[in-house]
């Protein structure tokens, strides 16, 4: 695969592919050692699945892409469904897409088998106004997205990547290329940094991104002026925009053996490369479920948006399905009461340097394979059946797993599966890789994990839930 990204522009449904200019360093090769051949091939095409994805809206663009050249119908919610048994189908909606397999012996009351994940990560999103300066520098006005641990985007070469909107209803899909900076004090001035850093988000989080004298500074007509866009685009042709931050630097794997992985936006774009991966390479022979792979945008701030998990996408694709295979409500309730929902994010592994903000009797290692995470308190949506189900996954994948339930002084966060299971009343578990440095601009994982989670969730795939509707 080719690495670099590819843009595309939308207008009234329809998808026009371009390139931008911008091209990043390729992944070096992933060499052998004590990871497996396997691991190190879905390592390099999760390393080009990342570097393709600086937003959602490039995640669901690179989605999109592959998912077609595997053979699978894009069809729009716009239009009617004609659903046929054997098929594969795409949607999406803004930074979110689901994929789904119907098998050949599908009918209206034929459950469904749903690995859910999410497309955004945290950073800075571009304001409103979004140009400024101070002491000769231009800069960009950013607010904060979700929770970024903020001292690690210090100091680090970002691109504004996202959607800008034009007068002509025409949706462009653009990445700068290195653009912006958000330098640190100097120790020299700040003696204290390294003993208590503290970062205001409003003073110290604003990138800059050129010199001169601020009349002369539009951020936005600067992406114009440049050939990231059409020539003929002109700034006052842009109506509106989502415009993100993301690091640079390329996914790179290090280490005795390249037994480590590094990269932006593992969170969660490894659970969702994982699932992807699984649902391209599904064979549907002797499956009675249809398979449905949903990726949600937003998780990081809270889900509560059209395109996210507790948004009505998912519903109501579902619901489409059942109607075009000629169900009614009736089919529809009983395909869901048969159905179940993996929820795949990214979980914490056990830290060398802080082994104590972790449960003494259950600490995941990286590079042990996936993570069944527990909470008491249903943060994390897993149950006996649900967990039963994931074990038995895993087993027959030959993938080893672990589990992961908090310290009862370190509340957990959630996901997108508690969510699915309360909108939806769907069977769910919660599962993903271990990592270090979640929320950081550049997170770590193993190079094997990704792997064995792609393994496991391909096999989740194939079981139904214990006397679930035919």
């Amino acid at each position: 695969m080719p690495c670099g990204p590819s843009g595309r522009r939308a207008k009234l449904g329809k998808v026009v592919e371009f390139n931008n200019s911008w091209n990043s360093s390729c992944p070096s090769q992933l060499s052998t050692g004590l990871v497996p051949s396997d691991a190190l091939v879905h390592a390099t095409d999760l390393a080009s699945f990342i570097t393709a994805s600086p937003s959602s809206y490039h995640a669901v663009a690179e989605i999109i892409r592959r998912t077609k050249a595997a053979g699978y119908h894009v069809i729009s919610e716009l239009d009617k469904w004609n659903i046929v048994c054997g098929e594969r189908y795409v949607v999406a909606r803004d930074g979110a897409v689901i994929c789904f397999v119907v098998p050949p012996t599908a009918g209206p009351n034929t459950p469904f088998t749903i690995i859910g994940t999410h497309t955004d990560s945290p950073g800075f999103k571009l304001k409103p106004s979004p140009t400024f300066g101070s002491a000769g520098f231009w800069q960009a006005a950013v607010e904060v997205y979700g929770s970024p641990l903020l001292n690690s985007w210090l100091d680090r070469e970002l691109e504004l990547a996202g959607r800008i909107v034009t007068k002509d209803g025409t949706t462009h899909l653009i990445r700068s290329g290195p653009l912006l900076r958000i330098p640190q004090l100097a120790i020299h001035l700040d003696r204290s940094a390294n003993d208590n850093l503290v970062l205001d988000r409003q003073r110290h989080m604003q990138p800059v991104w050129g010199l001169g004298e601020l009349e002369d500074a539009d951020i936005l007509a600067y992406l114009a002026g440049t050939h990231h866009f059409p020539s003929t685009l002109r700034r006052e042709d842009i109506v509106g925009y989502d415009m993100f931050t993301a690091d640079t630097q390329p996914p790179e794997t290090f280490g005795a053996g390249n037994a480590l992985f590094a990269a932006g936006r593992l969170d969660n774009l490894l659970g969702t490369h994982a699932a992807l991966t699984a649902i391209l390479n599904f064979d549907t022979e002797g499956v009675n479920t249809i398979s449905v792979f949903a990726a949600f945008d937003n998780e990081e701030i809270g889900s509560n948006t059209r395109s996210g998990a507790a948004g009505t996408f998912l519903q109501d694709v579902l619901r489409r399905i059942v109607l075009a295979l000629g169900g009614q409500a009736e089919n529809r309730t009983r395909s869901l009461a048969g159905s179940w929902h993996i929820s795949c994010d990214v979980g914490h592994g056990i830290h060398p340097n802080y082994t104590e903000f972790h449960n003494s009797d259950q600490q995941p290692l990286v590079g042990r394979g996936p993570i069944l995470k527990i909470n008491a308190n249903q943060h994390y949506a897993t149950d006996a059946i649900s967990a039963a189900l994931w074990n038995t996954a895993c087993h027959e994948a030959g993938v080893p797993h672990q589990e992961f339930v908090s310290n009862n002084e370190v509340p957990c966060g959630s996901t997108t599966g508690p969510i699915t299971a309360t909108r939806l009343g769907i069977r769910t578990v919660d599962v993903g890789a271990p990592i270090l440095s979640m929320h950081s601009a550049r997170e770590l994982a193993s190079t094997v994990d990704p792997w064995y989670l792609s393994k496991a969730l391909a096999q989740a795939l194939r079981l139904e839930v214990p006397g679930s509707v035919g």
